[in-house]
């Protein structure tokens, strides 16, 4: 958060943030065309990043987000499997981790290959789950630090239910750290890669 922003202010369009994000999340589950809830997405995000005061964006206002092409080939159901349950520090973009817990991962195909990523329920923020990742495209195309895919604590949820979760690779996005060091941000771990490189999503 901003440190000049008023307490009750700051806090009140922090609220103001998340509750957009949820509510265009709900939109997008709604949507039965892929595509169609993608730009939804997408547009919506670029009128949040360019008007909210909420925005990840420095000051200056530079670096909007871009994207890949929507690919259709890269939403897939996520199949969830036992990985065991381990109380792990995810790194953080500033130095410092933040607490969760593994408890299950998540295996799909990706362009012909298989996959496998953990998948994590937050410590803070009251709980969440969420699924970052790293591909072959971190650190070049991409944030090196990796991508959010989910994020449930701040309402990135794509749905799903008990046996899998839809992992659609076109809403990858970037941690509000990619714009501006000001934010801290939890990173993917470094085992948590796609094997193949995600051509979806956000990018630099």
């Amino acid at each position: 958060m901003s440190e000049t922003a008023p307490p009750v202010e700051e806090t009140m369009s922090l609220l103001d943030w998340r509750r957009r994000i949820s509510e265009l999340y709900a939109a997008v589950r709604a949507e039965s065309e892929p595509v169609r809830a993608w730009r939804l997405w997408r547009d919506a995000r670029h009128e949040l990043f360019s008007t909210h005061p909420q925005s990840p964006l420095p000051p200056s206002g530079q670096g909007m987000p871009r994207y890949y092409d929507h690919d259709p080939e890269l939403r897939v159901l996520g199949r969830l499997a036992p990985a065991g349950a381990v109380e792990i520090q995810l790194p953080g973009s500033a130095g410092e981790s933040f607490a969760a817990r593994r408890f299950a991962a998540v295996e799909f195909d990706l362009s012909g290959t298989a996959c496998r990523l953990d998948a994590y329920w937050l410590a803070g923020y009251a709980g969440g789950l969420f699924l970052p990742f790293r591909d072959a495209s971190s650190g070049t195309e991409t944030y090196g630090g990796g991508r959010y895919l989910l994020d449930t604590a701040k309402g990135a949820d794509l749905g799903g239910g008990a046996d899998g979760l839809v992992l659609d690779f076109n809403f990858a996005y970037h941690p509000s750290c990619a714009y501006d060091p000001r934010w801290s941000c939890p990173l993917s771990p470094a085992g948590n890669i796609v094997a193949v490189p995600v051509h979806a999503g956000e990018r630099l």
